[in-house]
């Protein structure tokens, strides 16, 4: 059994709003039971609000970075991190004038059918 797996080449997921979405680990990549990816979300960015089944673990890199979490604004910045539980409502966007850099953990792993994007 192997005892390591080096990721060398991230999934790049295909998005339509400018975010760039690099997933190391995960149900796109090498299966795990959580997921982890790179992402830059550019200046203006948001995304539907959500109720997702994992939850999520976010770790800003540079810029800020908006959640709306069951209603109560939150902004984090370089440095900082957040732990979001499943089944909680939250919108997260990038509402300032510079792109933020940040990693994404989700734990069970992130997938579309476990979001529960709003329309």
């Amino acid at each position: 059994m192997k005892k390591y797996t080096i990721q060398k080449s991230p999934f790049r997921v295909p998005t339509t709003d400018g975010k760039l979405i690099e997933e190391h680990f995960g149900e796109a990549t090498i299966p795990s039971k959580l997921s982890i990816a790179h992402m830059i979300a550019p200046p203006k960015w948001s995304e539907p609000f959500q109720v997702p089944e994992f939850e999520e673990y976010t770790y800003i890199i540079k810029g800020k970075k908006q959640f709306i979490i069951d209603g109560e604004t939150v902004i984090l910045g370089a440095g900082e991190s957040i732990k979001i539980e499943k089944g909680v409502r939250i919108q997260y966007s990038n509402p300032f004038d510079q792109e933020c850099e940040y990693i994404s953990v989700c734990l069970p792993a992130f997938s579309i059918n476990k979001v529960h994007r709003e329309a």
